[in-house]
Formats: C-alpha cells, structure tokens, sequence
C-alpha cells in the first residue's frame, strides 16, 4: 500500500504523486481509493482509482541503485529484432503492460539502437516502433532522472553513450 505523498508510475500516465487516500462510494459499493494526479499534467488532473485495483499497474519508484543498474544495461544488446512489424509490437506491448522496468528498458533500448541504425540508413523508424518508443522512453527516463536527481536530456545522453560505447567495441 502507497501513502499520501508518495510519487508512483501509474500506468500510461507515468510518474504520479498520491494526493489523498478516501473512502468513495461508486454504485452502491463502498471502497478506498487513492487520489493522484500525473506530475507531467499542467492541468492538475486527478485520477481515482481503487486501492486494490489489479488491473492498473502501480509501482515504487525505482531507488538511485536499481535506476543507476537499469541504466547500465543500455551498454547490452536489447531483444532481438522481429522483421515482423505485429509480432513485434505484441511482443512489446505485453512486455509494456507487465511493468518489468528491466524489460522494458531493453525495449527502449533495442528501439534506440534501432533508430539509429536506420537513420545512418536515410530511412526514419517505423511509426508504430517511434511511438513506443516516445511513450516508453519518457516515462522510464523521467523516471531515471527523478531517481538520480538529473533531467531527461542526461539520461538520454547517458543511455546513448552506452550504447554507442558498445557499438565501438
């Protein structure tokens, strides 16, 4: 169980911050809910949602060890590339929606090394491999960014160092 003012990712909505926890009442059942809203989000939006709800996913920010690990791992290989473009994005929308940071840090990784690779090419990434790759990178960098006390640009830079570091080698 989280508490008020702890900073979570909260599914698709990426890093929140847990502004009450209150008994509602939705349809003549009566349940705790926590009350939080997207840190990212100038509107203030708050989202509500059940403290017991399985359906979302609902994770402790990474601490300044496993965020340092995780970064890491940008200097090995990702997942191997399927030319399948559907087999690939099931591939990495069921690795997405289990919320292994590890896992999903070799998505990140395998699409950054992809793009690069096709850039050197002339070519642009798929657009269905870019916007994974937007959505993923932004909420596991703003992540590791929060966790390391930098900003997003710095870990990108540090993930691409890994990763063109490797590739000299």
């Amino acid at each position: 169980m989280f508490n008020i003012g702890d900073q979570i990712i909260y599914s698709a909505h990426g890093i929140c911050r847990i502004d009450d926890i209150c008994e509602e009442t939705v349809s003549g059942v009566t349940k705790t809910y926590y009350k939080l809203h997207p840190l990212e989000n100038s509107q203030r939006v708050t989202i509500s949602t059940p403290i017991d709800n399985d359906k979302v996913l609902m994770l402790d920010l990474l601490d300044k060890e496993e965020a340092t690990e995780l970064l890491e791992t940008f200097s090995e290989p990702g997942i191997e590339w399927n030319d399948n473009a559907n087999a690939r994005q099931n591939l990495f929308s069921s690795i997405i929606a289990a919320g292994d940071r590890k896992e999903i840090a070799k998505v990140v990784n395998t699409l950054m090394r992809k793009k690069m690779e096709v850039q050197l090419e002339g070519r642009n990434l798929y657009e269905r491999d870019h916007k994974v790759l937007n959505f993923t990178q932004s909420i596991l960098f703003k992540e590791l960014a929060l966790s390391l006390d930098t900003n997003f640009e710095d870990i990108n830079n540090q993930a691409l160092h890994f990763i063109r570091e490797k590739a000299l080698h």
